[in-house]
Formats: C-alpha cells, sequence, structure tokens
C-alpha cells in the first residue's frame, strides 16, 4: 500500500495528473539489481556522511555498475527541488536550509572512495538569491582542497538566468561544466515548464565567454515524442554554442505520475545519433539507451582531454 501511494506523496504536485501506464522495457535497456560488495560499501560512505546522490534520487538504472565501482553523483543543496519537470523523479516542495558543512562533507567522502574524476550536481534552488551557485563554488574548492589531483565536473541548474552568479561558478574553475537542455524547444513547456531552452543555450554559451579552455557538455533524453529533425537542430545550437561534449540517453519514466514514454529508441538509432553529432563537430558524444550525464563520466574526461589535444595537435 504504502509502494503504492509513493508518487502521491514524493511528487505532491503531480497529485492531480492521469495515470500514465508504465511500459515493459526492452531487453537492451534492463538491468541487474545491485550486489556486489563495493555497492554496499559505496552505499555506507554516502550515508555516513550525510550526502544525497542523484544516483538515488533520479532513481538511475545504473547505480548498480557506477556504484560497485565507486562511482556516485553526488546531489548536492538537499534533495528537495523547487521545480516539477515531467521526467525527474526528485522529490518536489520547499527545501531545507543550506548545510554549511556540506562542501567539507562532499570533498571527504571524495577522499574516501578514492575518486579520480567526480560529478557534483543539485536540485534546483530557485529560492535562493543566487540560485546555489556559491554553494557549488564552495564545494568545487572544498575538493580543490582536499584531493587536488581529482577533477571536478559539475551539472548544474539554469539559476534561472540570475545576472552575474555564473562568474561565480567557473571562477572555481570546475574541470567540466554540463548543463542539460534535456528535451528538444517544443516539448519544454509539458516536460520542462519551469525551464527555457534559450536561457539554457545561453549558459553554457556564457560559460565559454567566462573561460574558453573549460570543457562544455550537455545531455537530451529522447523517447518523448521528438523527431530526429529536432534532435539535429539541438545539436546545431549547442555547438553554436561551442560545447564540447553531448550525451543522448533513453527516457524512463519513473512513475504512472510522470510523462509518458513515447517510445524506446533502438541501439541503431542511438548509433545513428552518435554519427550525426561527430559530424556536426563534438569532441566526444556518448549516445546508448543508458547512457546518463555521468555515466563513465571519469572516462569520457579522459577521452574529452585526449580529444582536444588531437585537435590541437592536428591543427599546427
Amino acid at each position: 500500500m504504502e509502494n503504492s501511494l509513493e508518487p502521491k506523496f514524493r511528487h505532491p504536485e503531480k497529485r492531480n495528473r492521469p495515470d500514465n501506464p508504465i511500459q515493459r522495457k526492452p531487453a537492451w535497456i534492463r538491468v541487474k539489481a545491485p550486489t556486489s560488495k563495493d555497492y554496499r560499501e559505496t552505499r555506507e560512505i554516502v550515508r555516513e556522511k550525510k550526502l544525497h546522490t542523484v544516483c538515488e534520487e533520479a532513481a538511475c538504472p545504473n547505480i548498480g555498475e557506477c556504484w560497485s565501482k565507486k562511482h556516485a553523483t553526488m546531489m548536492i543543496m538537499g534533495e528537495i527541488c523547487t521545480r516539477a519537470c515531467a521526467f525527474c523523479n526528485v522529490t518536489t516542495g520547499k527545501p531545507n536550509a543550506l548545510n554549511p558543512m556540506e562542501p567539507f562533507n562532499v570533498a571527504a567522502a571524495v577522499a574516501e572512495l578514492g575518486l579520480e574524476h567526480v560529478v557534483i550536481t543539485s536540485v534546483d534552488r530557485d529560492d535562493l538569491e543566487d540560485g546555489g551557485a556559491d554553494h557549488f563554488a564552495q564545494v568545487i574548492t572544498a575538493i580543490h582542497e582536499k584531493t587536488p589531483s581529482t577533477t571536478v565536473e559539475i551539472l548544474t541548474p539554469d539559476f534561472k538566468g540570475k545576472t552575474g552568479v555564473l562568474n561565480t561558478v567557473v571562477a572555481a574553475k570546475p574541470d567540466v561544466f554540463n548543463h542539460n537542455l534535456e528535451t528538444v524547444p517544443r516539448l519544454y513547456p509539458t516536460i520542462r515548464p519551469g525551464a527555457r531552452y534559450f536561457t539554457s543555450l545561453s549558459l553554457l554559451q556564457r560559460v565559454k565567454e567566462l573561460d574558453p579552455a573549460m570543457f562544455t557538455k550537455s545531455g537530451i533524453m529522447v523517447g518523448l515524442g521528438e523527431t530526429r529533425e529536432e534532435v539535429g537542430q539541438v545539436m546545431d545550437d549547442l555547438r553554436a554554442a561551442d560545447v564540447d561534449f553531448l550525451t543522448i540517453g533513453q527516457y524512463l519514466q519513473p512513475t504512472p505520475k510522470h510523462a509518458a514514454i513515447d517510445r524506446f529508441v533502438t541501439p541503431e538509432e542511438f548509433e545513428g545519433y552518435a554519427k550525426m553529432a561527430r559530424g556536426k563537430g563534438f569532441l566526444l558524444v556518448s549516445s546508448s539507451p543508458l547512457t546518463r550525464s555521468s555515466y563513465h563520466a571519469g572516462d569520457d574526461f579522459r577521452q574529452l582531454r585526449a580529444a582536444r589535444q588531437a585537435k590541437l595537435a592536428a591543427a599546427e
């Protein structure tokens, strides 16, 4: 009984929406339940440091694989989001005050897990004057101080386009700045109603203007009703903003109250998107049914850096 009511409590804003039946996943997208010793150890460290992870909050299908390798994506500023995107499993509501010890706790967890590369994301905090930009900067700085050799990738909200706050985050020198467009512009009113496509696109462009050497990254989900032509246009927009790295993954419906899956995109179609994106000039592309923003992020960062070096060498 408790499980059947969970979507209403976790997502009160979706209470009155009609149910969308959850479709059976095709064979190529099923994953095994996590059971390994390293998975359990990662979970214990996360619990001990009182941290939140997007792996759990967003019900990521790759949690077993990633946590078994002691790779966890930290979600800062609490587990309650001020927005209510139709695709997202993170709780919506009124967030708690920021924890001033969180930057140090995150840095300690990164050190204990022995991470060479870490991804830091957050809920949307539209209640904060700077959208949480300074807190992001504090977390990045704390990791740099605790484990200087760890490379830091951030996945940020759009900060509601608040003037000047982006400078604070970029000045903290993350190695990769990621902000996801999530879907094509036509679907924003129903899938991402609290955001604006061109605000997100402008944020990515502004990062490059502030620090041309910083890697930028963005991702979209497919299977929501977008067309191939619309996906191609998003790629063109991202390249016009000089974005380096694109991820494309299958949308998976968290509960019956979330947006329905239009269809399961085949592995062959994902490979077609990858070829299209590479042809448009992205330094790196990850496109597969189980691709997520932070999936294999450490390996991807090494490839990203190598791709840039190769491009620079070819230009000499």
